[in-house]
């Protein structure tokens, strides 16, 4: 990874977080539950994942919804179907430490 692509990521990020900053405020309190979440799950595709959130959650604003009319009640059921067709870091590693046969 070169410095061009550490600064990249950092601008993309603030980019992202400006973007979640800009929700109302019962959107900022979900997003930050949902990316505590996710960030203990550790899926792959979490960089994907976190700015389609973000675009669910604009278009939801812009329509007048809350964000609980959005997501329901709990927010880890929502997370959980959100990933659960996706590798985690966690499975990855315990892949690879049980073996192919998953023996260990």
């Amino acid at each position: 990874m070169s410095i061009h692509d550490i600064i990249e990521g950092k601008e993309q990020w603030r980019a992202h977080m400006a973007r979640v900053k800009a929700l109302p405020p019962d959107y900022r309190i979900v997003y930050k539950e949902l990316q505590r979440y996710l960030f203990k799950v550790g899926p792959v595709d979490l960089p994907d994942l976190l700015p389609g959130i973000v675009d669910f959650f604009e278009q939801g604003a812009a329509a007048g919804k809350g964000v609980l009319e959005l997501i329901g009640d709990d927010v880890a059921a929502f997370c959980d179907g959100l990933v659960k067709d996706s590798p985690t870091y966690a499975g990855i590693y315990q892949e690879s430490v049980s073996g192919p046969t998953g023996e260990g």
